[in-house]
């Protein structure tokens, strides 16, 4: 007999400053935490969240500033994701969890085990380094994909095609494509623009920082990815000390969204292998 679904519940968090985070939780287990991209909210993990609530307590939130969440002044500030993630474990009496941060969320992840390294069983990186600087390699194949990325990037513009789904979602599952540029647009009205040229001011860490991240790490890479190099994943990861890679061909960003019962049982997988 197949399990039910645990039903979420949705709660909100206010924080000292004033910002309002949303979340919603469901199940019972290890925790796992997931963490939106810049294109997403709490609703991105709609294929995921629900899977591994079977077996494990899961948090979804909306970072500070995507609605339904709110943060003083209308621009987010991210350098304050991890410190609200790190309240909402205090909030929810988790001890410790695995982060799973897709593209922006990469950063919350990062940060968040580099502020409370304790509370953080593992992480998954899906198409993000989060703050690690790849660029720092000075590697060829990074060079190369720079240049060709903002061409790549406006044909899928001028096409109507959300560069965070990526072509082969937009002409393979027309659908999906169109439920991914809806939550999205869920944002309406946060400048988006600011937000990432404030997360790619913290783009500065290093071999440092990543000897400091010890708990295991599973990077997940898209091959044909326009927004995170996948060399650049593969250079970032290598320097740290308990990270391994899956690679996907012919995934773009979003990994997650597109293809999530691999993505589901990459994650299942990294679960199962780290001993919490």
């Amino acid at each position: 007999m197949t399990k039910p679904i645990p039903a979420f519940t949705a709660a909100r968090l206010t924080r000292p400053d004033g910002a309002v985070i949303q979340y919603e939780t469901a199940g019972e287990g290890p925790a796992i935490v997931f963490a939106h991209g810049l294109g997403g909210n709490h609703l991105s993990w709609w294929q995921t969240a629900p899977v591994f609530a079977a077996d494990h307590r899961v948090v979804v939130l909306s970072h500070r500033g995507f609605p339904p969440s709110t943060t003083p002044g209308g621009v987010p500030e991210p350098t304050l994701y991890a410190s609200d993630l790190v309240a909402l474990l205090d909030h929810l009496g988790i001890d410790k969890a695995v982060i799973a941060g897709q593209s922006m969320g990469g950063w919350t992840a990062v940060e968040t085990a580099l502020l409370a390294p304790e509370r953080v069983a593992g992480l998954v990186m899906a198409c993000t380094t989060g703050s690690f600087d790849y660029d720092r390699f000075d590697d060829a194949e990074v060079k190369i994909w720079r240049k060709a990325m903002p061409a790549f990037i406006a044909d899928l513009a001028s096409r109507g095609i959300h560069r965070a789904a990526g072509a082969r979602m937009a002409e393979d599952n027309p659908p999906l494509h169109a439920l991914y540029q809806a939550i999205d647009r869920l944002s309406l009205g946060l400048n988006k623009e600011e937000v990432g040229n404030r997360i790619r001011a913290m783009r500065t860490r290093g071999a440092a920082d990543a000897a400091r991240i010890t708990c295991p790490v599973q990077f997940i890479i898209g091959t044909e990815d326009p927004l995170i190099c996948p060399r650049g994943i593969e250079l970032v990861a290598a320097t740290l000390p308990n990270a391994k890679c899956h690679v996907v061909a012919g995934a773009g960003h979003s990994v997650y969204f597109e293809n999530a019962l691999l993505f589901n049982q990459i994650v299942d997988e990294f679960l199962n292998g780290i001993g919490w």
